[in-house]
C-alpha cells in the first residue's frame, strides 16, 4: 500500500486533497527549500476543497504530519511522531475547551432568556448587552405554539434561529422555547422579523399552529409585557375560534378591555343575549348566525355560505333574534351593541355550558 492510501485509510481524508502534499515533502528534501508559490497556492486550493467536502481541519492536520512521518527518514521519524502526537494533544485540549465554553454560553443564554421573560432584573441590562439587545430602544416578542409543546431540545428552535440569525444577525434575535411555545424577541424596528418568524414557522410546523405577535415595548419589562401579549393573543384566537392563525395583540386590543370589567360584560351578555336562550333549538346557531353576518359586513348571502344554509333561512333568524332581544343587526348603535355581547359571551363561555 502506498503512502497516501495508506494515510486515507488511517485518517479518513481522501487521498485526492493529500497529493499535492507529498511533491512539497519531496521537493524541501532534496533542496531543503521552502515550498513556492505555485505549491502553496495548490495547497491553498485542497484545503478550500477539504472545508467544502466537509473534512475536519484536525483530520487534515493529523493526515500531513502522518504522511510527513512515513515519508522521513530514520532520523527525523521519531521527531514528527512526537509532533503528530502532541498536537493530537492539543486539538483535544482545544476542542475541549471549546465545547465547555459552548455549554457555559448555551447554559447563560438559556438562564438569560429565562429571567428576561419573567421579569427578573438580576443584572438584566449588563446580560443583555452580551446578547445585543439594548433596552433602550422597543422590542417585539412573537411566540409559536403547535399541537405539541415545543421544547429546548426540539430541533426547530435551532433551525428557526439559525434561519433568522442568518438574514439578521446574531446581535439581532434570540429565539428560544418557552412554556411549550417558540419565542422569538426582536427590535421592533426590524418589521420584517416576525414575518420571517411565521414564515418558518409555517414552513416548520403542523396545521394547528398559531403565531402571536405582542406590541413593540421599550425596558426589560417591555419584553415581558410583550410576550405576554403574544401568548394572550393565542388564547384569544382559540377562545374566539378566530380563524387566522397569525394574531397580532395590536388588532385585538379590545378584549382585554372587555374582560377588564369582568362584571359589565356579563351584565351585557345577560341582559342582551339572555333571551336567546328560550329560542327553539337553543342560543348557540343564533350566535353563530350573528358572528357570520359580522365577519361577512352584513352580507347574508356571504354568511348563509359560510354557514351552510340558504340566505333565507340567515334572514328568519335574524328576525328570530330582533323579536327575542329588541336589537337589530341593521341599526348601527344596535349592531355594536349585539356584536360587543356576542364577543363577551364568547370570552365568558356563554351560553352557560360552553367552554370560556
Amino acid at each position: 500500500m502506498d503512502v497516501l492510501a495508506h494515510v486515507s485509510e488511517a485518517t479518513g481524508v481522501p487521498s485526492d486533497l493529500l497529493e499535492g502534499y507529498l511533491p512539497v515533502l519531496t521537493a524541501a528534501s532534496a533542496t531543503g527549500r521552502l515550498p513556492g508559490r505555485d505549491a502553496v497556492e495548490a495547497l491553498r486550493a485542497l484545503g478550500k476543497a477539504a472545508a467544502e467536502r466537509g473534512v475536519p481541519m484536525r483530520s487534515l492536520a493529523e493526515a500531513c504530519l502522518l504522511a510527513s512521518e512515513l515519508a522521513a527518514g530514520p532520523v527525523e521519524t521519531p521527531l514528527i511522531g512526537a509532533a503528530r502526537r502532541a498536537l493530537g494533544a492539543y486539538f483535544d485540549g482545544y476542542e475541549e475547551a471549546q465545547q465547555h465554553a459552548l455549554r457555559q454560553e448555551e447554559q447563560a443564554r438559556r438562564e438569560f432568556i429565562d429571567d428576561l421573560l419573567q421579569g427578573r432584573a438580576d443584572r438584566l441590562a449588563e446580560r443583555a448587552e452580551h446578547f445585543g439587545l439594548r433596552f433602550a430602544q422597543a422590542y417585539v416578542v412573537a411566540v409559536a405554539k403547535d399541537a405539541e409543546p415545543i421544547g429546548e431540545g426540539d430541533p426547530i428552535v435551532r433551525r428557526i434561529e439559525q434561519a433568522l440569525i442568518g438574514r439578521f444577525g446574531s446581535h439581532n434575535i434570540l429565539v428560544a422555547a418557552r412554556d411549550g411555545l417558540l419565542v422569538c424577541v426582536a427590535p421592533g424596528t426590524l418589521a420584517a422579523a416576525t414575518g420571517e418568524f411565521t414564515h418558518h414557522v409555517r414552513a416548520s410546523l403542523t396545521g394547528g399552529w398559531r403565531v402571536g405577535i405582542g406590541r413593540p415595548h421599550r425596558g426589560p419589562g417591555g419584553v415581558v409585557t410583550s410576550f405576554r401579549e403574544a401568548g394572550d393573543a393565542i388564547g384569544l384566537g382559540e377562545r374566539l375560534g378566530l380563524r387566522p392563525q397569525v394574531l397580532k395583540a395590536a388588532d385585538l386590543l379590545v378584549f382585554p378591555v372587555l374582560l377588564r370589567d369582568r362584571e359589565a360584560i356579563e351584565d351585557l351578555v345577560t341582559t342582551v343575549l339572555g333571551p336567546l336562550l328560550g329560542a327553539r333549538g337553543g342560543a348557540e346557531p343564533l350566535l353563530e348566525t350573528l358572528e357570520a353576518v359580522f365577519a361577512a359586513q352584513s352580507n347574508q348571502t356571504a354568511a348563509a355560505r359560510k354557514l351552510g344554509i340558504s340566505t333565507r333561512a340567515v334572514t328568519y333568524r335574524l328576525e328570530r333574534i330582533r323579536r327575542l332581544t329588541g336589537f337589530s343587526p341593521d341599526d348601527p348603535t344596535q349592531r355594536f351593541t349585539l356584536e360587543t355581547a356576542v364577543l363577551g359571551a364568547r370570552l365568558l363561555g356563554w351560553p352557560p355550558g360552553a367552554t370560556p
